[in-house]
């Protein structure tokens, strides 16, 4: 059985759940004309309600329900019966959760309800557009975490990022049309590569759908083949005449096959990520980008790169991901050592903290590339907390631009004496971002680097060094801003207002609760994450096993 589909509420409490933003989204042209104020307090009702459900389903998950070791097991599966034919050629609709996307559909929703909450006085032109932008986002973010047909899964991930580019080209600083473009050009080119991956791994392997588990049947690797049943080696023409050049037998060259499609994949989730030297759209998006398109562009955008590589590319081609894994763990390693050298240069605040997102997804993939259940587990739960102090970070540096109308670093000093709330939430989230032990930061770090240590320790002593860079320019920052003498910008400053400190509450809180007590995050995500590593194991295993191919047992079409 793959699917457990018992849902006491008896609705499809999950299909709620993602299309519930884009409803609120329509609801807007309900409402009356220029109250602003509306607009916010209906979006963050929206976004809020879709919390509530989301964390239903989180609350819901079954952890203790029998995973298998063949494949990941997903819940809440709707429709039930089986995915429903959409449009021709195999594409279908079926939403469902494991372990990893049900906490990423929670924070996805809880961001989203606190950046609108921001939104309240923050922006002033285009509310309208503006709040239904971020609730379509939300929608597709949701989407692409609980998509089980990978072209409904690419679907969901352009409507993601076509709210985001118009949010940054509308509300966006001086430059953001610059930002815009460059946004644009980088997701292009990542959504024209994932494309031609999906039709590749589809028609080469003649799957019956692009459904997961028709593609995960289809691709499976061939026992002492290494190629898949719907995948042959061309023995003529232009296919033949390529593998007859570089003198690749069967094997290789089905093998071969297999890295390039997984490399087109990769290739699209990396820029998304983003691993350097796909990273360079980053630091203008943020910057550029208002304040909760900053949050969720950090929060949760960024996340749907790292989940592309666990739910799809890797398990579709595990052979190909353990050949390819030590090439992009090198680039993973540059970028958490480059990300932290040059958040170190930084004078704006908004820069440094884009900059160090750089460096903490590099150490997320570490994780996840260990291919050990331990660093999927750490990887994956490394997702969640950079949304959280990441996220946090973004609306504190909003919070101090409201005020001051300037980043500059340089421009501050002593905040301690004329705002010490703020200065605390500050320093508690700083705290997390570079994995204090109590703070969520630390066990995300701690089993990413075990995953890491355990596959190649030269893996994991490199990333340690980073984490180590990253205290550096953090602490710095906060000498510079809080301590020492005012500035005469930073005496005139008042402190959070009561609406501030219940948007940063509830980060403070998960800060603490995963630090101290992070079983009810980690639970469902380590079942998954082991999940997976094993389904990949396993295929590698049989495809360079001298078995019987009629022996194999694959797992059955929903």
């Amino acid at each position: 059985m793959l699917f457990n589909t018992s849902n006491a509420l008896g609705f499809p409490v999950l299909s709620l759940t993602l299309f519930l933003p884009l409803v609120g989204a329509l609801g807007l042209l309900l409402l009356p004309r220029r109250h602003d104020a509306l607009y916010v307090a209906w979006g963050t009702f929206v976004a809020g309600t879709t919390t509530v459900l989301a964390g239903i389903l989180w609350l819901g998950y079954e952890v203790d329900w029998p995973f298998t070791t063949t494949l990941a097991n997903f819940q809440f599966a709707d429709p039930a019966r089986g995915p429903l034919p959409w449009l021709p050629g195999g594409v279908t609709y079926q939403v469902a959760v494991d372990g990893i996307a049900v906490v990423l559909v929670f924070l996805t929703a809880l961001l989203t309800t606190l950046a609108l909450a921001f939104s309240l006085g923050s922006v002033r032109t285009r509310v309208r557009e503006y709040v239904a932008l971020l609730l379509v986002m939300e929608t597709g973010v949701i989407g692409v975490f609980v998509a089980m047909d990978l072209f409904l899964f690419y679907v969901f991930w352009e409507a993601a990022l076509i709210p985001m580019m118009l949010l940054i080209g509308i509300w966006g600083g001086k430059e953001r049309l610059y930002a815009a473009y460059k946004f644009v050009v980088y997701t292009i080119a990542g959504s024209a590569l994932m494309l031609v991956a999906i039709v590749a791994a589809k028609e080469l392997s003649h799957a019956a759908s692009f459904h997961y588990f028709d593609l995960m049947h289809a691709l499976a690797p061939l026992p002492g083949v290494g190629s898949a049943p719907g995948i042959p080696v061309p023995t003529s023409g232009a296919g033949a005449s390529i593998i007859a050049l570089f003198g690749l037998d069967l094997p290789h060259a089905a093998l071969a096959i297999r890295i390039a499609i997984f490399l087109a994949f990769a290739l699209a989730f990396a820029v998304k990520v983003p691993m350097f030297p796909f990273h360079t759209w980053l630091p203008d998006a943020h910057v550029q980008a208002p304040t909760a398109g900053s949050v969720l562009l950090a929060g949760v955008l960024l996340k749907m790169g790292t989940f592309g590589f666990i739910r799809w590319a890797m398990p579709l081609f595990p052979d190909a991901a353990m050949t390819v894994a030590p090439w992009l763990v090198a680039l993973a390693l540059v970028g958490i050592w480059y990300g932290a050298w040059v958040a170190f240069a930084q004078t704006d605040m908004k820069s440094l903290v884009a900059y160090s997102s750089v460096s903490h997804m590099g150490l997320v993939m570490i994780g996840i590339l260990a291919i050990q259940p331990v660093g999927m587990a750490g990887g994956a739960l490394q997702m969640i907390n950079h949304g959280l102090s990441t996220g946090a970070l973004f609306l504190l540096v909003g919070m101090l631009y409201d005020r001051a109308h300037t980043r500059d670093i340089a421009a501050f000093g002593g905040l301690w004496s004329s705002m010490p709330r703020f200065s605390a939430v500050f320093l508690v989230v700083t705290f997390s971002s570079i994995g204090l032990p109590g703070t969520n930061g630390f066990v995300g770090e701690w089993l990413s680097l075990l995953g890491a240590f355990q596959t190649r320790p030269l893996w994991g002593i490199l990333a340690a060094f980073g984490v180590v860079f990253g205290a550096a320019y953090m602490l710095r920052l906060v000498q510079r801003v809080f301590f020492g003498p005012p500035s005469e910008l930073s005496r005139s400053m008042p402190d959070l207002t009561g609406r501030e400190m219940v948007v940063l509450a509830p980060l403070v809180i998960l800060i603490f609760w995963i630090g101290l007590y992070p079983r009810p995050f980690l639970a469902p995500i380590e079942a998954s994450g082991t999940s997976i590593v094993e389904t990949m194991r396993q295929g590698v295993a049989e495809a360079v096993a001298p078995a019987d191919v009629g022996a194999r047992i694959h797992p059955p079409t929903p």
